[in-house]
């Protein structure tokens, strides 16, 4: 497992390209038949991914830097699937997963393993997790059943549609938050105007890009705007005194998730767009 610790909010200012994608960007996930998981000091998130092709793959703990003897010995764990479908089973219950469904894994899981229906075209799992200090249910929610809000609109190029699965009014967690967002056929703008939340840390997702395509990811505070070039499948961390927002050269879809004090979902700092430079 990978430690990563971000940069504050003075010191990454004097940073270059190279630098700043090594502190905050995340690009080695989802390699075949591997669980590929980075540990951040950002509220303590782990992000993730798992590819099973050929075998089946157990979620295991990484002692060193978990110092546990399962994985969610003392944490929570929501997971997407951006891939064919497969299934997760979660101490011997089995639950299948489609293209865009989810599964909260709650503290106290022992036993999780992911599994592709065919080989051929694997699952492609997708998990953020952080520390929990109670148990909640393992829950599935397809993308049908999750809380759909229409944001954005054509004349400014950010019309989207934000799924909301594990929240307050969705499914229950102890800090998790997490949903999907997809943006309409012509709209390449996400999260504007864009905002931080000091209460809480971000990460972001980005998929449905194809090879030649790309995210302008804008990451810093809102006088001192730096942008990532993020591709396809690819994460970036997203403390809470940064922005996050981002334009793509084409319509994309990404998956959030927040962890921190605060599950409140509007929560928020608004930053007017004159501010930002």
């Amino acid at each position: 497992m990978e430690v990563r610790y971000s940069p504050d909010q003075q010191s990454y200012q004097t940073m270059d390209t190279a630098q700043l994608r090594k502190a905050f960007l995340v690009e080695d996930l989802f390699q075949p038949d591997t669980v590929a998981m980075l540990y951040s000091d950002a509220d303590r998130a782990i992000i993730g991914s798992a590819v099973p092709a050929q075998k089946s793959l157990k979620l295991e703990s990484s002692k060193k830097e978990m110092a546990a003897e399962y994985f969610a010995e003392r944490r929570e764990i929501g997971v997407f699937n951006i891939g064919s479908a497969g299934s997760i089973r979660v101490d011997g219950k089995e639950y299948p997963m489609q293209y865009k469904d989810a599964l909260y894994i709650g503290r106290g899981s022992k036993e999780i393993l992911f599994t592709s229906a065919d080989a051929k075209a694997p699952a492609a799992f997708y998990f953020v997790s952080y520390p929990a200090h109670r148990e909640y249910p393992a829950t599935h929610m397809t993308i049908a059943q999750a809380t759909a809000v229409q944001l954005g609109s054509d004349k400014d190029a950010n019309k989207r549609s934000l799924h909301k699965y594990v929240f307050t009014e969705g499914i229950k967690s102890c800090q998790l938050v997490m949903g999907l967002t997809e943006l309409a056929e012509g709209s390449v703008w996400n999260t504007m105007p864009s905002h931080t939340h000091i209460r809480r840390s971000e990460v972001y997702m980005y998929f449905n890009l194809d090879p030649d395509s790309f995210v302008v990811h804008l990451m810093g505070k809102p006088a001192e705007t730096r942008n990532l070039i993020i591709r396809n499948r690819q994460a970036t961390i997203s403390p809470s005194w940064s922005i996050h927002a981002g334009a793509g050269t084409k319509s994309y879809s990404f998956v959030w998730a927040m962890g921190g004090e605060n599950q409140d979902f509007d929560d928020m700092d608004k930053v007017p767009m004159r501010d930002l430079t």
